[in-house]
């Protein structure tokens, strides 16, 4: 039944992944990936939320699966993450890929501790 779960959230999160990347990327020009920033900066804070909340026993273990395992994970992407690195540097920008990078793990890790924090204040 556990499958199940990841399987479902998965399904959503692909799809929501695409046409949120999509969306962002389509309003913003430049070589700057932030479709891709903005889907894992958002997976981040909602897998942060889903991890305090399993861990407050505030949502149950399936919905940590459904929303965690599958959700987030098919939400974020590190491969199209390395990949866009790559392709900047590629281009010839000197500062993006580095830029990308540093911004991609310090919003990423800001993102999860606000999600668990946010998911401990409301149940404490």
């Amino acid at each position: 039944m556990s499958l199940l779960y990841v399987i479902l959230g998965a399904a959503a999160g692909a799809p929501l992944r695409y046409l949120t990347d999509r969306a962002v990327q389509s309003r913003h020009g430049g070589p700057f990936p932030w479709g891709t920033l903005t889907v894992n900066v958002v997976a981040c804070l909602v897998l942060g939320f889903v991890t305090g909340a399993v861990t407050d026993s505030a949502i149950s273990h399936q919905a940590g699966l459904l929303l965690g395992t599958g959700l987030c994970a098919t939400l974020s992407t590190y491969s199209t993450f390395s990949y866009e690195t790559v392709r900047l540097a590629e281009q010839g920008a000197r500062l993006l890929p580095a830029g990308h990078i540093i911004l991609s793990v310090a919003a990423g890790l800001g993102a999860a501790f606000a999600g668990a924090g946010i998911a401990g204040s409301l149940w404490h």
